[in-house]
């Protein structure tokens, strides 16, 4: 009877996503089988690079091994939660490898660069300069903050590790940046006839 078993290769998502958590080393192999194609096409999409896809195709396997257990199938099927997890990752990747075109050190000099000219406003929009405006009257550690986040695509830890301060600091420096753009950026908008 031991010869009967039920083919693997037929067990659906969720019971070879419970088979990779326990470390099943022939239920880790149909699940990779299974998804490789979909998780690589979806990192090749995103980085556009073969070899960065394979890194994050090995990425995401792993980060699915290690989270399996919290996986919920109320949020979506096992391929959709897969899929999310290979995008972020390829995105990250691309993040990373992407070159800075200026040095976080010199953004102190940019920051400090709004002036309005003509030549300004006929290239700009009245929201960026007001964007510009209003980026330049920002503390300048949330200033520095907000533009390697936005600018740069940085991480806080990135940005942490930039600046040589706590992650936690980094990230409240962004949270606080973009709340006070969000309140300054929407004030006019109430009274726009009132001067």
């Amino acid at each position: 009877m031991s010869g009967l078993r039920f083919p693997v290769d037929r067990l659906p998502d969720e019971a070879l996503l419970a088979g990779l958590a326990t470390g099943d080393p022939e239920l880790a192999a149909v699940f990779v089988r299974r998804f490789q194609h979909r998780v690589f096409g979806v990192a090749m999409a995103v980085t556009g690079d073969e070899q960065l896809a394979e890194d994050v195709a090995q990425s995401t396997f792993e980060r699915a091994w290690r989270h399996a257990q919290i996986y919920d199938s109320r949020r979506g099927s096992v391929a959709t939660w897969l899929t999310t997890i290979a995008h972020n990752l390829a995105v990250d990747a691309v993040r990373a490898r992407r070159t800075e075109p200026m040095a976080p050190e010199d953004l102190d000099a940019v920051i400090g660069v709004v002036t309005e000219t003509p030549e300004q406003w006929a290239l700009a929009d009245e929201t960026s300069s007001q964007l510009r405006a209003a980026v330049a009257r920002l503390p300048r550690e949330q200033a520095r903050a907000l533009v390697m986040a936005g600018i740069y695509g940085m991480t806080a830890q990135q940005i942490a590790d930039a600046e040589e301060i706590p992650l936690g600091t980094a990230k409240t420096r962004i949270r606080a940046a973009m709340a006070k753009l969000r309140t300054t950026l929407a004030s006019p908008k109430r009274g726009d006839h009132v001067q």
